[in-house]
Parts: C-alpha cells; sequence; structure tokens
C-alpha cells in the first residue's frame, strides 16, 4: 500500500495517541508528546466524523484536565496546530489554552515561551499577487506554509507564476476562498532548502531543480488542475461592457 507523506504522518499521530489513550486507561499521567498526540487526534477525529471546525476544536480542548498529565505539562503546552480534514476540505486547527486555563505559565516552567518586543517579525512584502477563483462547489481553505502551486485543484489562479510560494501571512494562519469568489493573495518564496515533499504530490523534491516547474505544471494539466485564472461570466461581462 503506497501512502502519502501527510498519511503516514496522520497514522504515526493515530499510534502515538492510542498509546496515550493506554497509559491513561492504566492511570498513568501524560507526558507532552502523549498529550499532545492524544488533543491532535480527537480534533482530526471530531473533523472526520462531520463535526464543524468549532466543534472540533472544542472536543480536542476537553479531552484532557490538568490531573490527566504529569506536572509541568499543562505549563508547556499552551497551544497546539493540526491540519484536519473536513467535510470542505483540509483546514488548520489551532487549539488554544488546551487544558481550558488550569495551571499557571510561570517564567520558570519548563519551555516556556517568554514574549520580546516583535522585532523582526513584520509580515513579509508580498513577492506576487495573484487573483484567485475558487470553482469548486465548497469553500476551500489554504494554510500559510502550503506550496500554493499544489493548493486545490479547483482554484483557478497562474499556477506557473506561484511555483516554488506560499501565502504572504503569518504562520499558522490561513486564507480561505468561498465558493465562486475571487480573492486576491500575496505569495512569497518558499524559504529553507526549499524541497517540497507532500502536499499534492506534485512536486516531490527540490523546487529549484531544472526543468522542476515545467515538469510539475505538466502533471498538474494531466492531473486536471486548473492553471490559469478563470473570470467568472459576471466579469467576463464587465470586461465586455
Amino acid at each position: 500500500m503506497r501512502l502519502t507523506p501527510t498519511e503516514r504522518d496522520r497514522l504515526l499521530l493515530f499510534s502515538a495517541a492510542e498509546l496515550a489513550r493506554a497509559r491513561r486507561a492504566r492511570g498513568l499521567r501524560l507526558n507532552v508528546p502523549e498529550a499532545t498526540a492524544l488533543i491532535a487526534d480527537t480534533v482530526c477525529e471530531a473533523a472526520r466524523d462531520g463535526r464543524r471546525l468549532a466543534e472540533a476544536i472544542e472536543a480536542g480542548r476537553s479531552v484532557l484536565s490538568a490531573k490527566d498529565v504529569l506536572p509541568g505539562v499543562v505549563d508547556v503546552v499552551r497551544t497546539l496546530q493540526v491540519e484536519a480534514v473536513f467535510e470542505d476540505g483540509t483546514r488548520l486547527c489551532v487549539i488554544d489554552d488546551p487544558f481550558r486555563g488550569e495551571g499557571s505559565l510561570a517564567a520558570e516552567a519548563p519551555g516556556a515561551a517568554l514574549p520580546g518586543a516583535g522585532v523582526g517579525y513584520e509580515p513579509a512584502a508580498p513577492a506576487v499577487v495573484l487573483p484567485v477563483r475558487n470553482t469548486a462547489p465548497v469553500p476551500v481553505t489554504v494554510t500559510s506554509h502550503f506550496h500554493f502551486f499544489e493548493a486545490n485543484p479547483r482554484l483557478a489562479f497562474d499556477r506557473a507564476a506561484a511555483f516554488g510560494m506560499r501565502l504572504a501571512v503569518p504562520a499558522g494562519s490561513s486564507v480561505r476562498f468561498d465558493v465562486d469568489t475571487v480573492v486576491e493573495v500575496g505569495l512569497v518564496p518558499i524559504g529553507g532548502e526549499r524541497i517540497a515533499i507532500g502536499f499534492a504530490g506534485l512536486v516531490d523534491g527540490p523546487l529549484d531543480a531544472p526543468g522542476a516547474r515545467d515538469a510539475a505544471l505538466e502533471k498538474a494539466r494531466a492531473c486536471g488542475y486548473l492553471t490559469s485564472f478563470e473570470p467568472n461570466d459576471e466579469q467576463n461581462e464587465e470586461a465586455q461592457a
């Protein structure tokens, strides 16, 4: 059975969550990886059951309390993020305060994050701005660090211009594209080693390799992806008026 990297990650998360459930059933208090896996898996399963985004997040926030975890875990695990598959597509779920305010985030807590002045965290200026129209029958949400070139096949935009790019939005946030609407998005180059693995499987390798963009475009077209911006009928009428 061939699994995508995303599917392998989901199975790993499920396995860790099952281990956490077994240890919790034996009366053991969970550590950071176990608590994280159990909360994230609960959110993913709630989404799979057809529950809405807010309901799935609430399910994750309700699964554990401070008495279920080891000392210090509540202070370390303050926010969790997990991508879950809902009926209308994949969405990033942000679970703030997963233990409902139990415990205290002291400066000396292990792994505590101390707020700074925020210098150097200004949003990056977009390198490319593209109009995007959602032709799908359901809303589509794309998260901050998804390779935008490989976003939902029914999003109509200039994919060649979006190759090697991600949304110019803060990490962990997302952009929603409602049905048959046009949204202008800013894109910035993917940083680091610029290797795209997983996503929709259109690249699965170095973004800057010779011929990588042309090969990915050819594969996208063969798989039915829209690769150019397509105005709707009302926009065509306005353009002709």
